[in-house]
């Protein structure tokens, strides 16, 4: 049986449901804004242009489900699990794709045609169906016409297909088409509309928050933090470089990151402004310092605060004992 692989454009047309809106669960195991997060949103703007159902921008054109995501690699391995939304029968099933960071054009290429990568399709109650992509190679434990219960583990999340983070996507439609979980069936376009929620609970909406922060000994890069190279990382005093690094979504212009660095010996090594210059849907930041000799042995501390129109938006507290 063939599997639904490519990316569904978003449909506006009116949607008609005889009956109440169903209630769903979370398609992962785990604690959003703690070890999880939501990257991107489905985009309601049928224009070339793209908003989210907050109306801010964590999302891109034609973008047709909710990314749940973890935050890195390491965890990833850990085993994150990915899980079924209401109950209901597998449709399709596709497994085996290999797991893969889509950074460049050439790779989105060599997956043409299988940009769900790994995924399972679910068909629930009047006329609902739900779509989750990226799942970890080999890891799906539901096969085609199998019943399944709302919070059935499915399999793990990965970032098999196109992906370039660890998430499990998923798309939720109703007749065919494509329906915001966070917006709920309207014939509405853009942000500006009422909003029915899907979920059966409260979810607050995060246009900016904290993927991940910590320490490293060599510069950084987006590669490297979703490959989870410097996650709980170990760092000695003999290191050329001691770096605190942050890694976040949704930041925009204008915005102003603040950074500290405090020694063992509670002095500021480091105290530093940088106004945000460019909006930006993934970020990546750091600051730090060349250790001519060794550095101090014990607790560092890293404090980190994002600021918005004279509030505070992100502000976290990092330390690692350098021996």
């Amino acid at each position: 049986m063939s599997f639904i692989c490519v990316l569904i454009i978003v449909s506006f047309t009116v949607i008609t449901f005889a009956s109440s809106s169903p209630k769903f669960g979370l398609p992962i195991s785990c604690n959003l804004g703690k070890n999880c997060y939501i990257m991107h949103y489905v985009d309601l703007d049928p224009t070339p242009k793209e908003v989210d159902f907050g109306c801010g921008r964590q999302t891109y054109d034609t973008h047709n489900g909710t990314d749940f995501g973890i935050a890195n690699l390491q965890v990833m391995k850990q085993g994150v699990s990915v899980t079924a939304i209401a109950d209901g029968v597998v449709l399709r099933v596709r497994d085996g794709v290999e797991d893969d960071l889509i950074s460049n054009q050439e790779e989105k290429k060599a997956i043409e045609g299988k940009e769900c990568g790994n995924g399972i399709v679910i068909k629930h109650e009047n006329g609902w169906e739900s779509q989750y992509c990226h799942l970890k190679q080999n890891s799906i434990i539901v096969k085609n016409g199998m019943k399944v219960k709302k919070g059935t583990v499915l399999g793990m999340v990965g970032t098999s297909g196109l992906s370039s983070f660890p998430h499990v996507h998923l798309s939720i439609r109703n007749n065919g088409k494509i329906v915001d979980p966070f917006v709920g069936i309207t014939d509405k376009t853009g942000c500006e509309i009422k909003k029915n929620s899907l979920w059966d609970r409260s979810i607050n909406y995060i246009p900016t928050g904290l993927i991940d922060a910590g320490f490293a000994d060599e510069i950084p890069t987006q590669q490297k933090l979703w490959e989870g190279k410097f996650y709980r990382h170990q760092i000695n005093s003999k290191s050329p470089q001691l770096l605190f690094w942050i890694n976040m979504f949704g930041v925009l212009e204008n915005d102003i990151e603040y950074f500290q660095l405090v020694n063992p010996n509670n002095q500021v090594i480091i105290n530093q402004e940088n106004p945000i210059k460019k909006s930006s849907r993934l970020w990546m930041t750091y600051t730090g310092k060349n250790n001519k000799s060794t550095l101090e042995k014990g607790i560092w501390i890293g404090n980190y605060k994002l600021i918005r129109n004279n509030q505070i938006i992100v502000n976290l507290e990092r330390k690692i004992t350098i021996n």
